[in-house]
Parts: C-alpha cells; structure tokens; sequence
C-alpha cells in the first residue's frame, strides 16, 4: 500500500514515495477458538503486494489505465493492494513526464518559475475510473456488512436451536441427525461482524459439548467419533509445532489461523483428552505467536528510529535561514541542500503507520515553503534587474548623444557623471549586460578619442617634455657614480620630483623613456638607501600617466582600491592605539610588546600617509586632464 502524496513534492525529478506495507500486529491467538477472521488483513496484502507492484512497473500509463477500466467492471474481484499499487505506478510515469517537460522548458533558456505543465488528458481519466471504483467499493463493503449482520443471526438461531435439542425430552440418539444437520448449517455460514466472533463460537461450542455428553449412543460409535476428531486435532497439532520453527513469520501466522479455524470446526475428543489436546496446540500457537509478536517489535523500533531521523530531515529544512539567503549562488547552494535531502528521504524506511503520512506531510511542508520562497526572491531579483535595465539604456541613450559633442570639457565632465552613476546601478540580466556595456562605454571611448584628436597641438610639448625627461635621465645617471652623501640624496630626490611634473611625451617613446628612468632610479635606491615609501610613491608617481591612458574606467577603479585600502590601514592603526591602553607597562612582557606595538604603528603611519599622496596624485592627474 503505497501514499500517493509524494506527486506533490516540488522541484525534484523524481517525487518522493511514501510506501508502508507493515501491518498492526495481529492479536495473538493463545486462546481456545476465537474467530472465522482472526487472519491480520493488512498483513496478508503485504504479502501480496510485491507481486502486483513487479507487474504493475512493467506497464505504460495507457496498460495501467486499462488495467483500471477492467477492475471498475469486476471491483468485487480486485485487491485493494491492487488498485493501490496501479495508482501510484500511474502517478511516478505522470511527474516523470512532468519533470522530463520542466528540464526542457529551462534547457530551452525557460525559468523555472514560469513552467506550467500541460494538461494531461489521460490523468482526467484516471481520476474518473478511480472514482468509480472508490463508490463501487463503498457499496461492496455496506452490503458485506448487512450480509455479516444476517449470518450473526442465522448462527444465534443455530444455537437456540442447538439449546432446544440439549432440553429436549426425547432420547439425544434420536436427536443426532438435527445436531448433524445444525452443526453443517453452521459451517456453511461464513462471515460475521468481527467483535462478535468470540463470544459466538464459545456459546455454540458450549451447546455442542453438552449434547455430546448428553448423547446415549453406543460406546463403539462414541468412541469412534472421539478417536476420528483426535486424530484430526493431533495432525493440526503437529502442523502447528512445524510452524513455530518457519523462518517466514508472515506467512506462518497465517497459516496458523487456518489451522485454528479447522481445529475449532474438528468436533469434540473424549473428555479426559481435551485438555491436553488443547493445551498442546495452544502451546505450538503460543510459541508462534511470541516469534511474531517479537517480529512486530523489532519493524516497530526501525520505524521509531527512521521516524527520527526523518524528524531531524525535516528541523533542517525548517531552520534554514532565509536572511542570509541574498544571492543567486546563495539560493542555488541552498537549493542543492534540499535536494539532497530529499533523495536522502527517500533512501530511508517508513515511520510508524500512525506517524507515516504525518511526517510526509511536514517535510512536504517544508519544502513547499523553501521553493516558495525561492520563487518569490527570484521574482523580486528579476523585477530589480527590469529596473536596473531601463536605467541603463537611459545612460546608454544619453551617451550615445554626448559622443558627437565638441564641447570637451563639459561634456567629458557629463560623460564622467555618466560613468559614475552607472556603477552605481545593481545588475541587468546576463542576456542584456554585455551589449548595453559596449554601446555605453563605445561611446565614452569615441567621445574621448575624437577629443584626443582635437587636441593634437599637444604633441609639440609632449616633445619637449621628452628632452627634459632625456636631460633627468642623464643627470640621474651621473649622479648614480657619486658617492652617498646628503646632497646628493636630495639632489637624486629634487630630479625624481622634477621628472613628475613634468606632463606627457609622445606614445611611442612613453614606455622605453620611462624604463631607462625606472631602471636608474632602481639603482639610487639602492646606491642611497632611499626610504621604501618614497619608493613607492616615486614609483606610483611614473604610472599615474599610464592609469590615466587606460581610460575613465581604469582611473576611478584604481582610485577605489586606494581609498579602501587607506580605510582599512586606518582602522587598523585604530585597533593598534585601542590595544596600547591596556597594556601594563610595568611589567617586563608589557614593555617588550609596547615597543613591538610601537614600531607596526609608526609603519601604518607611513603606508597611510603614502596611500593619501597616492589618492593626492590621482586627483591632481584628473584636474589636470579636465583643464586640458
């Protein structure tokens, strides 16, 4: 017997299957005859099952529809494992077809929260045969229960009847064939209601043991019928003690109440032999009975034990933290979690009968409010990035106007402003992203091009500049034969600041000038044993040229990493100065690590102040392009 709830987990491949085929133990039979029905139902479909689901894998939606339409005509005849186990079968090719169209649909560039499965057909049909065969059982099942009702009393007016005989004046010898003929009518009439059963058969017994030790036959005859029942009642005996040692309990105890049904339908032994004949069955039935009981126990305690762990499935998913959840990746890892634990439902047994839906029904639940959610963040990203979109094609636009202006200066200053509110502008789908960028930044570069163009009479100066920067560069050379005094440290420091203000030189001479000075600037560094910083600076100093050729976008993303790191060197000078506070300075380790404290704060002192210069020339570089 298989949930069908499982068609309704989202987002998974394959839905997740709820399957119980344990049984509530039966009661154990360890008392003299108790009834007709005393076979466990649930187990016997257990049984039965497996047999019926390797058939029913085997079959297309269309064969298990037909299968349905052929039990619909004959429902008196058809199993409740059955219909139960063509059911679900039905509904795992339905959501496989479902999860095969949803993998398309986003593998064809869909999303997946726009996917709506197509009507099918087929399902429409299903559904209508199950009703009618839901409502054909229905009526099976009420006039079984008035058929049970009418045998119960046909078997009470047995049984007066049986009273009426044991009271009787006449001689029993005349009586016994209408005690044969009760006694067959009795085992002709089969099903009764269930809670009666007990009580119905000890009262009938009564009357038959009665009328035996009433009944004045001859002796040969009397012991002939005791000696044929024994015999009848040692065979079942035996049958019941091979049972006790079957290793497939299942079916054991359902053999065994077959036996008890016929033990109770054997008449009567001698007196002196009836209760040891029971006592001996009893004890077979017994055994048997603690071996499935025991059986029960233990499926009992892994079904406790798959119930918590299913449990600690569904704290997991419950507990996921959503706020932390603000990204695509963020939303995808998370998503991979869930799936995982769904395949990992699906490898563990089933829970307790009474906690089996319940615990489904909670995970479900849980599920169905992650991919929720996850739709909805989803939703409200694309609705931002439609935003985002709409304001980009309106820079785009509005650069694309710029691009042909003559105006340099202010317009390279509304181009600039442009730029800068650009990056300020979240995402854009992927699809839209590469194509705005190049429109927009295409027309930044020609507006910047054209501009170049137009200031050609530059070229003259940048000529000049290289012979100054040719006349350092000698000067420098010269001056690295010296000897290291102070003057000439200052002398070496007054042509580095020299050779930076000086402006451009022409493209192509820029790199092998600028590599003949960085090469002997190298050299005096280590000649005078110059300061790291300054260094750095003066090395800086010869790029900033360069930063500023590459274009608006590598100027301000050079400018932003030197602010972050000028922020972030003085947070931690800020972080040195509150830990100085609570040093002892009396102590001897407290001087030690003061004087270490000390010198890593005069260092971040230096790096800051070299980080401000940097940020100090990159401006001073900007102003100078938009004067130009």
């Amino acid at each position: 017997m298989t949930d069908t709830q499982d068609t309704n987990l989202p987002k998974v491949e394959e839905g997740l299957e709820e399957v119980k085929m344990t049984a509530e133990v039966p009661e154990a039979v360890n008392q003299e005859p108790a009834a007709e029905e005393t076979v466990a139902e649930e187990a016997l479909e257990t049984l039965e099952t497996s047999v019926v689901e390797e058939s029913a894998h085997k079959l297309s939606k269309e064969e298990i529809l037909a299968k349905m339409k052929e039990i619909a005509e004959d429902v008196a005849n058809a199993s409740k494992a059955d219909i139960d186990t063509l059911k679900q079968n039905f509904y795992k090719l339905h959501n496989a077809e479902i999860e095969a169209a949803k993998k398309a649909f986003i593998e064809n560039g869909g999303d997946e929260a726009d996917f709506v499965p197509e009507k099918d057909t087929l399902e429409d049909d299903f559904k209508e045969v199950m009703a009618v065969i839901k409502e054909k059982r229905n009526q099976l099942n009420a006039e079984e229960d008035k058929q049970r009702e009418k045998n119960y009393q046909v078997k009470l007016a047995i049984i007066e009847e049986l009273k009426e005989l044991i009271e009787s004046p006449d001689d029993p010898n005349k009586n016994y064939n209408e005690f044969k003929k009760l006694q067959q009518q009795w085992h002709e009439v089969t099903l009764i209601p269930q809670n009666k059963v007990n009580e119905l058969w000890k009262s009938y017994q009564m009357y038959v043991e009665k009328f035996y030790d009433l009944l004045k036959l001859n002796n040969e005859f009397r012991e002939y019928d005791f000696k044929k029942n024994l015999e009848i009642k040692t065979r079942l005996c035996e049958a019941a003690e091979r049972l006790a040692d079957d290793d497939d309990v299942v079916a054991a105890f359902h053999h065994l109440q077959k036996l008890h049904q016929e033990y109770r339908d054997t008449g009567p032994v001698a007196k002196e032999l009836r209760d040891e004949i029971w006592a001996r069955f009893k004890a077979a039935s017994t055994r048997l009975n603690k071996k499935h009981q025991q059986y029960f126990e233990e499926q009992k305690k892994a079904e406790m034990d798959n119930l918590d762990k299913k449990t600690v499935i569904c704290e997991i998913v419950e507990g996921i933290e959503y706020k932390k959840l603000n990204g695509f990746q963020a939303w995808e890892n998370k998503t991979k979690e869930v799936i995982a634990l769904q395949n990992k439902w699906k490898t563990i047994g089933y829970a307790p009968q009474k906690m089996n839906v319940k615990i489904f029904e909670r995970f479900r639940k849980a599920c169905d409010d992650f991919f929720q959610k996850k739709s909805e963040y989803f939703k409200e990203v694309k609705s931002r990035m439609n935003e985002n979109l709409e304001k980009k094609r309106a820079l785009v636009e509005k650069a694309e106007a710029l691009k042909d202006s003559q105006d340099w200066k202010e317009t390279a200053e509304e181009l600039s402003k442009l730029q800068k509110e650009w990056r300020s502008i979240g995402p854009v789908a992927k699809r839209y992203s590469e194509t705005l960028w190049k429109r927009f930044i295409g027309a930044c570069d020609y507006f910047f091009e054209q501009k170049g163009k137009a200031t050609s009479s530059q070229r003259s100066v940048e000529n000049e500049n290289l012979k100054r920067k040719k006349n350092i560069i000698e000067q420098l050379s010269a001056l690295n034969q010296q000897e290291d005094n102070e003057e000439n440290r200052q002398k070496a420091h007054d042509l580095m600041n020299e050779w930076n203000e000086i402006g451009h030189v022409p493209f192509k001479e820029k790199d092998k000038v600028y590599e003949q000075y960085r090469t002997l600037v190298d050299k005096l560094y280590k000649t005078f044993n110059l300061s790291a910083v300054n260094k750095k600076i003066n090395k800086f100093r010869s790029s900033v040229n360069k930063i500023q050729e590459s274009g608006v976008q590598a100027f301000y993303r050079e400018r932003e990493k030197l602010v972050r790191n000028y922020e972030n060197l003085v947070n931690e000078l800020h972080t040195y100065e509150n830990n100085l506070g609570f040093l002892n300075t009396s102590s001897k380790s407290g001087n030690s690590l003061l004087t270490e404290l000390n010198k890593k704060m005069e260092k971040l002192k230096s790096e800051i102040e070299a980080a401000k210069e940097k940020i100090r020339l990159l401006d001073e570089s900007a102003r100078k392009e938009e004067e130009e």
